[in-house]
Formats: C-alpha cells, sequence, structure tokens
C-alpha cells in the first residue's frame, strides 16, 4: 500500500512546488534576463574592442536562454535542492545561461581571460572540458560568473553560466544532445563509442585550423606592408 501511495504524495508536492515556481516566474525571468543583458554586452564591448586592437573578433556569435520553470524544478529534485523557491534560486548557478561560439580555440581563452578581468565581474566557477573532455566527447568551457545588475531600488548579484566553445565543438554539442534527446537518454554503447571518436576528430580538425589560422597571422605580421 505504502508503494502505491509513496509516488502520488511525491506528485502532489511537485505540483505544488511548481505551482510556487511559476507564481514568482515572471520576477525570476525578469532578472536573469537583466543579468544575461548586462553579460553580452559586456561581451560585445571586449569583441569590439578586441577587433579594433588586433584586426580579428574571438566571438562568432552567441546564444542566450534562461531555464523553464519546469526545468529548474526537475533540476532542483535530481540535486536535492531546497524546496523554497528563493533558496532554490540561489543554489542554482544556471538558471541563465550565455553560449559564447568562437572560431578557433585560442578565442575562447582569450574571452575567458577578457572577462576575467573585468572588476565589477566575479568568477564563481570555472571548468575547462577542452583540456580535461567529459568521458562523452563533450568540450567546452563553463564559466559561472556573478555580476551587479542595478534595479530601480536595489543592486542585485545575479549568477550566469557563460559556456564558451568553437563552432565544431558546438556542433558536435548539438547533434549529441539531439540524438540523446531522441534516445530518450539512453545511447548503446557502440553509438556513444562512435559519438565519442567523432569528438576526437572533430578536435583534431579544431587544432589544424588554429595551426592554419596561427601561420596566417604571423604571415601578415610579418609580412612588409
Amino acid at each position: 500500500m505504502n508503494e502505491s501511495i509513496l509516488p502520488i504524495d511525491m506528485d502532489i508536492r511537485q505540483n505544488s512546488d511548481l505551482k510556487n515556481i511559476m507564481m514568482i516566474y515572471a520576477k525570476i525571468h525578469k532578472n536573469y534576463t537583466a543579468a544575461i543583458r548586462e553579460v553580452k554586452t559586456k561581451l560585445q564591448n571586449l569583441d569590439d574592442d578586441f577587433q579594433l586592437l588586433h584586426k580579428h573578433n574571438p566571438i562568432h556569435h552567441m546564444e542566450s536562454r534562461i531555464k523553464s520553470p519546469e526545468s529548474i524544478l526537475e533540476k532542483a529534485n535530481r540535486k536535492g535542492f531546497s524546496s523554497d523557491v528563493n533558496q532554490m534560486c540561489k543554489q542554482m548557478l544556471d538558471i541563465a545561461g550565455i553560449r559564447v561560439i568562437c572560431c578557433y580555440i585560442n578565442d575562447i581563452y582569450i574571452v575567458a581571460d577578457l572577462l576575467k578581468k573585468q572588476s565589477d565581474l566575479s568568477i564563481i566557477r570555472e571548468v575547462d572540458y577542452i583540456k580535461n573532455p567529459k568521458d562523452n566527447g563533450y568540450r567546452s568551457l563553463h564559466l559561472i560568473v556573478e555580476i551587479p545588475v542595478f534595479f530601480v531600488h536595489r543592486v542585485e548579484k545575479i549568477p550566469v553560466e557563460i559556456q564558451i566553445r568553437t563552432m565544431a565543438m558546438d556542433f558536435w554539442a548539438s547533434l549529441e544532445h539531439q540524438l540523446r534527446y531522441k534516445a530518450e537518454g539512453e545511447i548503446p554503447k557502440f553509438i556513444a563509442e562512435e559519438l565519442k571518436e567523432c569528438s576526437e576528430n572533430i578536435a583534431h580538425s579544431d587544432l589544424q585550423m588554429q595551426k592554419v589560422h596561427s601561420f596566417l597571422e604571423d604571415l601578415d605580421r610579418f609580412t612588409p606592408k
């Protein structure tokens, strides 16, 4: 009897938690949208200035997203976070996310270093999945930053997750995510091995493209004008 009641109790609690999140989601969305806007403006300014100084844009393009109420609740339950919405948001550092797509591997670290030099931005966490790829072959540089956002009557520091990767890394990650979703999270072992091999091939291509780009930059630097 207890086994049949427990899932119902859990479902009721989840529905209640989702209702609580939905009640204040407009405020959550507004605050995190403002934080994304601040970080994207900062990144765009850095990219423009770098291009003026070095004749090269390290950022190819940017994408952003804010977690949905359902996604927030799913992660909170999976991670065992507080059911209090305010505490939940403090524990969850990736509600707001920006994906920065670069042409070359060196650009990734240029962007990261430029961000680290910003006096009004704090680096909360850094994980380098390029130097240390995930077991499935995923590569990207992840930063959790905290930025002050100025509202009418207060200043609030809000975390934003920034994923910085090359176009090739993004291509692999997008297709891997799509395939995993299609397989409902359970990819057969032989497919996982194929995906990892594809990741390694793409990583090799990234290195080759970086060498070509660096060679052309050196050639341009030492060619008499």
